[in-house]
Parts: C-alpha cells; sequence; structure tokens
C-alpha cells in the first residue's frame, strides 16, 4: 500500500472526469494513490493524463510499441510495483511477447529482442535514474538512427525523462507500491 503523507480525496468526492481515471488506475493497479492525491490540482492531473501520455505517449511519431518498452524497463530497473502493475499489461498490449517481458531488466542483448528494441532499451538503461553517468554515446546514437530519425530519438527521451520524473515524484511522495529490490526504499 502506498504511504503518502499527502492528503487523499476519497473515489465518491470526485467529479466523473476524476473518478474515471482512478477507476483506470485501481482497476489496473489496486492502488489509486497517484490519483487521489492529485485530485486537489486538476490541472496537474490532466497535464499527465492528457497531455502527456494522450499527446506524446499514446500518439507522437513513434510507435508505442517502444515506448512501452522504455517505460516497462524503467520501471523494473526502478521497481516500481505500481508501474510494473499497469506498464506490463499495456507493453503485451502494444505487441511485446510474453518471452520479451520476462527477460528485462536483465537481458538486453542476449533476450529476444529485435535490433531495434536492444538500441531503445539501451537508451533506456542510460536513462535510468540509477544510471548517474548515463550518456548517448556515437555507438549508440549510430544504433538508434539505423531504425529512428532524430525527432523520435527526441520524442523516446522526453518520454523516458517524463516517466523517470514522475516515478521519482511518486518515490518521494510515497505514492507508489515498491517491489522488494527498489533501490529508492
Amino acid at each position: 500500500m502506498a504511504d503518502t503523507p499527502l492528503a487523499r480525496m476519497p473515489r465518491h468526492a470526485m467529479d466523473d472526469g476524476l473518478g474515471a481515471v482512478w477507476d483506470r488506475l485501481n482497476g489496473l493497479t489496486g492502488e489509486p494513490a497517484f490519483v487521489e492525491a492529485f485530485a486537489v490540482a486538476p490541472e496537474l492531473l490532466s497535464f499527465v493524463m492528457d497531455d502527456f501520455y494522450g499527446k506524446i505517449f499514446f500518439a507522437g511519431r513513434l510507435d508505442n510499441k517502444y515506448k512501452q518498452l522504455a517505460r516497462l524497463y524503467l520501471s523494473l530497473t526502478h521497481g516500481c510495483m505500481t508501474c510494473n502493475k499497469q506498464n506490463i499489461p499495456g507493453s503485451l498490449e502494444a505487441g511485446l511477447s510474453r518471452q520479451q517481458i520476462d527477460a528485462l531488466p536483465d537481458h538486453i542483448d542476449d533476450g529476444p529482442f529485435d535490433a531495434a528494441e536492444r538500441a531503445v532499451l539501451r537508451y533506456a538503461a542510460q536513462m535510468a535514474l540509477t544510471n548517474h553517468d548515463g550518456h548517448m554515446t556515437a555507438a549508440l546514437h549510430k544504433d538508434l538512427r539505423a531504425h529512428f530519425d532524430d525527432a523520435q530519438i527526441c520524442e523516446l527521451g522526453v518520454v523516458m525523462a517524463v516517466i523517470g520524473g514522475m516515478a521519482k515524484l511518486s518515490f518521494v511522495l510515497g505514492l507508489v507500491e515498491k517491489e522488494d529490490y527498489c533501490p529508492f526504499a
């Protein structure tokens, strides 16, 4: 269970729009603390759900499969249990296989991934909160450019930056459940 010091708006006090977001998150994860806490600032929740997820993550110029793959890699690496509960189904819906999911986060180079997926995973490894020395090498950029243009590479980077930042915020505010191995416990 999430352990946040923030006030949590109960589901019955939410309008229909917030209630629908609560229902979706609670249905996926069983832990709606993020929505309950951010319901006091609906414009912030709208930024995350509508502007980021609606316009960039689930839309944008890059195939959603690659964004789902990067998001899942990050949540598994960061140990966000609440995130994993929604990211695994999202990854399956986007076309990743159970075998690919089970290979994460430790089998980037020897797992069941094609060259484009491996490049995305190596990029995600550089963006992980646990990698304090992450950077875009010439070799990584070359591998990414074999499959994506620079606009898609930038989009994927922004997606991972927002996801990483939201994960850190969620850990700090106690809005998510953590895996036993979470380095931020």
